[in-house]
């Protein structure tokens, strides 16, 4: 036993330890739920009671590489989200944010716990280990993390069983609910084809960007038919009265084009088929995080992208849409472009894992500085980002963006997996080390009341949630679960909802929901020291 205590005494061995008894316990699976990562944390605490302590140096080297990791991956998703009808799924999750937090509030009330406990409680309710870490920052206190492990086991769960349970007692064909109601990332009509005549005189010898300017339309212009010949739609084609284009778009767009230059066509439009629409897989990690405009497609390749298809929908492109991993492309071009472009977007071999250390660093830098600032509240007084918020808020805008000047924030996906676990499990390890030191005296003062407050934060918001997306936002409850797994930050719950129905909806509300839950469950973490 002195033998162990001694090895366990040496920093490095009491790391790997903890890391490598935490991880085992969190991969024990009962009915396909496991503790994950926060295995680490609990057996942390448990060797944190006995006396062993992890430097702080690690911990803060854990959350750092963690924060920017989880902004990174939230960025490019974020504020296209905003921009976009999946807004309400963003909604959602902000609502649960504030639900949980005036939950926390009360709780901490009835119940007479202090701040950092009640906030804790808060965030291991939520599943929620940027906002533990923000918590962490804000109170300076240990306790923190013995909420978070005390209601972190019953957050997980809790949200798996009201997903698996409640359409069961419902009683509702989730199928048939999902397909008679309309998702907010869905249009009421499909993209259609449609051939016009230019008849205008003021059309007239205008390009097809100065008519994109002047209409304000999203219809693209794949195609100019003048005669016999076929012209690619590019910015700088000239239109001539006479002329017929083919466009792709919504109805409603179609329209306003129709009417701006001219006349539907309704005969078969003759013209040599010299151009052909195909369809190309984006899979190359390279066009991940780019765009149309950054790639000059139509400039260097002679190609029109007509349509974007992402998790089972169509759109109409936009030159700032930033490409994702699956999307398919329908392009317009000549047979022997074709194969170029196809080159251009395909998969390519990765020989290595490509962390670019200068750009985590400078990341690191900056979002530490922001996290300085004060910003003053008025009737609360003052707060700031800190460590993880700031990093965090930092990383999401560069993560957005993809490249700035010489920082790059577009890593190969399981470059930034390695960053997160990695910089995850080395937070969780000294958070638990430092909240071991006062766990058993907690528990024997609060007891079951603690049990009891993460149960009231984890279930008020899941139910009180669920009513809003249906009542008000009158979402189908497949879009409803998935959005309130994203606001509650559960992964486990989302795989329990991906068992109930064979669609990627619940993925595309819980992708649309956690980006906004991370943030404000992070500024909420500090907030509610100021005000508790």
């Amino acid at each position: 036993m002195f033998g162990i205590s001694s090895l366990l005494s040496e920093p490095l061995i009491l790391i790997f330890f903890v890391l490598f008894i935490g991880s085992f316990i969190g991969q024990v699976e009962y009915k396909g739920i496991n503790l994950g990562a926060s295995g680490v944390l609990l057996f942390g605490m448990v060797l944190g009671h006995y006396g062993y302590q992890i430097p702080a140096v690690v911990q803060n080297l854990g959350l750092s590489l963690f924060i920017v990791a989880v902004g990174l991956q939230a960025g490019p998703r974020f504020f296209r989200m905003i921009k976009s009808s999946g807004l309400v799924f963003g909604i959602l999750g902000f609502l649960i944010i504030v639900i949980a937090c005036l939950t926390t509030i009360l709780v901490g009330k009835l119940f007479n716990l202090s701040a950092p406990l009640t906030i804790g409680l808060m965030t291991g309710a939520l599943t929620s280990t940027p906002g533990l870490a923000a918590a962490l920052e804000a109170t300076n206190d240990p306790i923190v993390s013995v909420g978070y492990g005390i209601a972190y086991p019953f957050g997980v769960i809790a949200v798996v069983l009201f997903v698996q349970l409640f359409p069961k007692v419902l009683k509702v064909d989730l199928r048939k609910d999902l397909h008679k109601t309309l998702s907010p990332v869905k249009h009421k009509s499909s993209l259609k084809k449609m051939a016009i005549a230019i008849e205008k005189n003021n059309i007239h010898k205008k390009t097809l960007k100065e008519l994109q300017s002047m209409i304000k339309s999203n219809a693209v212009i794949s195609r100019v038919i003048r005669g016999d010949r076929n012209f690619l739609g590019r910015n700088d084609t000239v239109l001539l009265k006479g002329d017929e284009i083919i466009a792709v778009g919504y109805p409603e767009d179609l329209s306003k084009l129709e009417v701006a230059v001219g006349s539907e066509v309704t005969s078969n439009v003759n013209f040599r088929e010299n151009l052909k629409m195909h369809r190309v897989v984006v899979d190359c990690q390279e066009m991940i995080g780019k765009n149309l405009r950054e790639i000059k497609l139509r400039e260097k390749y002679s190609v029109t992208v007509t349509r974007l298809e992402r998790g089972g929908y169509e759109f109409n492109p936009s030159s700032k849409w930033r490409f994702e991993r699956g999307d398919v492309l329908s392009v317009v071009c000549s047979p022997e472009r074709i194969k170029a472009v196809q080159e251009l977007f395909g998969a390519k071999q990765h020989q290595e894992v490509n962390v670019h250390i200068f750009s985590i660093s400078i990341i690191l830098l900056i979002g530490i500085l922001v996290g300085m600032i004060p910003i003053h509240l008025p009737g609360l007084g003052t707060m700031t980002l800190g460590v993880a918020g700031g990093p965090l808020l930092v990383a999401i805008i560069i993560g957005h963006f993809g490249k700035l000047g010489p920082i790059k924030a577009r890593f190969y996906q399981p470059s930034n997996r390695v960053i997160r676990d990695i910089g995850l499990v080395l937070f969780l390890a000294g958070a638990g080390t430092t909240a071991g030191q006062g766990l058993v005296e907690v528990i024997e003062k609060e007891g079951f009341v603690l049990i009891i407050g993460g149960a009231i934060i984890t279930i008020v918001p899941l139910i009180t949630a669920f009513i809003i997306a249906k009542k008000l936002f009158h979402l189908s409850i497949i879009h409803s679960l998935g959005a309130i797994c994203g606001g509650m930050t559960s992964t486990p719950g989302l795989g329990a909802c991906n068992n109930l129905i064979d669609t990627e909806d619940p993925a595309i509300a819980y992708a649309a929901a956690y980006p906004i839950a991370l943030i404000f469950i992070s500024i909420a973490s500090q907030l509610l020291v100021l005000i508790l």
